[in-house]
């Protein structure tokens, strides 16, 4: 079912490995990190099955927002404890579009963020070639600021970005007093506006231990995703006061994203709300144990590393001393051999030859138990070659 092939390289004839993990994935019997991909016919005909409880499908599409799009920025404001949330079709331009307005709004062209963020990795620079701002990092440790880097601080800004967790850094996110704490430096003694970069925001909640309302409430502004974590096609929700939604949809039309239709967007993200949000405590605490179980079977491996060593939300890193290639390879033949798929894609981050994986413990990954983790890792080490003495 699961057989051996020759071609081990991206080079040789027959599939790429590409085309081999697609297919050996979708036919896996188990799976540790993330979730199974699906073909379009599978993802259309879970939408439409999915579809059907929550939002009423013989009503007409949207159209420029309205009907089943007006829906989602209603149920997201309702979540949030906000008092609107406008859609997006990318967190990108939710994020270009309330820097802008808080900008505009201080009359100050800066705004404080992190250079592990998101708008400084993953977005070719738009804040400077989009909107003209200028980007400073209180902080360059691979964390949040503190407060008193914060009170060292001596650029004015007109908003300050936490991305939470901040994913670049291992899914960190800091304790809730520091976090209200930061917030106060930030709006009352900085006077400069709190926006709260919240792509994987619905899972922070586990480890702050407060609902929604209360951890958005110290902001001005909260964007959050909806196919990350939540397994949507795309799509995002700028959330805030209603003078500042407005505002923003506005500059979404100016942006390009006042978009005629996006019915599947939308009711893709109702479903994933329905879905995701009431497993969202099982996955963080399972995370957990299935960070524990790698650092144990890894421990052997010099320079091997799971970061955090408990991880704050349902996503970690692990780090593993061999270059992507031979682990990409590696994982490739473990699913193909024995069903069992351990990781996602592998990249270099600093040095060569180390290596580092996000681990995403999802629905997949409950019914694994320390003792499956640990005799799948024996037979991935068992299919990786040997390090250089």
């Amino acid at each position: 079912m699961y057989p051996n092939r020759s071609e081990e390289t991206e080079g040789s004839r027959g599939p790429s490995v590409q085309e081999r993990r697609y297919a050996a994935l979708r036919a896996c019997e188990r799976l540790l990190s993330g979730t199974r991909p699906r073909s379009l016919r599978e993802r259309l005909a879970a939408l439409a099955e999915e579809g059907e409880r929550a939002y009423d499908l013989d009503r007409r599409p949207d159209q420029y927002g309205d009907g089943v799009v007006r829906a989602l920025e209603q149920r997201v404001a309702g979540l949030l404890g906000t008092e609107d949330a406008a859609f997006f079709p990318t967190g990108t331009m939710a994020q270009q579009v309330a820097l802008r307005i808080h900008a505009e709004a201080a009359g100050v062209p800066t705004v404080a963020t992190h250079p592990l963020g998101h708008t400084e990795l993953h977005e070719r620079h738009a804040l400077a070639q989009l909107s003209g701002l200028r980007s400073v990092w209180p902080t360059t440790a691979p964390r949040l600021p503190t407060v008193a880097e914060l009170r060292a601080f001596d650029e004015p800004y007109a908003a300050m970005i936490l991305e939470l967790p901040l994913r670049e850094a291992g899914f960190v996110l800091p304790s809730w007093e520091d976090l209200l704490a930061v917030a106060a430096v930030v709006r009352e003694e900085h006077g400069a506006a709190l926006h709260l970069d919240g792509a994987r925001l619905w899972e922070s909640v586990v480890h702050f231990g407060r609902p929604l309302p209360e951890l958005v409430a110290p902001a001005d502004s909260v964007y959050v995703s909806f196919y990350k974590t939540l397994g949507g096609i795309s799509g995002a929700a700028l959330a805030g006061p209603a003078a500042f939604v407005r505002t923003a949809k506005a500059w979404r039309h100016r942006y390009g994203g006042q978009l005629f239709q996006q019915w599947p967007a939308a009711l893709a993200a109702l479903t994933g709300l329905d879905r995701e949000l009431p497993r969202l405590g099982a996955y963080v605490a399972h995370a957990k144990t299935v960070a524990a179980a790698l650092a144990e079977g890894f421990a052997g491996v010099p320079g091997a590393r799971v970061h955090p060593a408990t991880p704050h939300t349902h996503q970690f890193q692990l780090w593993l001393p061999h270059t992507p290639e031979e682990l990409d390879l590696a994982g490739l033949r473990l699913v193909e051999r024995t069903g069992s798929a351990l990781f996602g894609a592998w990249r270099e981050q600093g040095l060569p030859g180390l290596s580092m994986t996000e681990v995403t413990v999802a629905a997949d990954a409950l019914e694994w138990t320390a003792k499956d983790v640990a005799d799948a890792v024996d037979a991935f080490l068992a299919l990786l070659p040997e390090r250089p003495r």
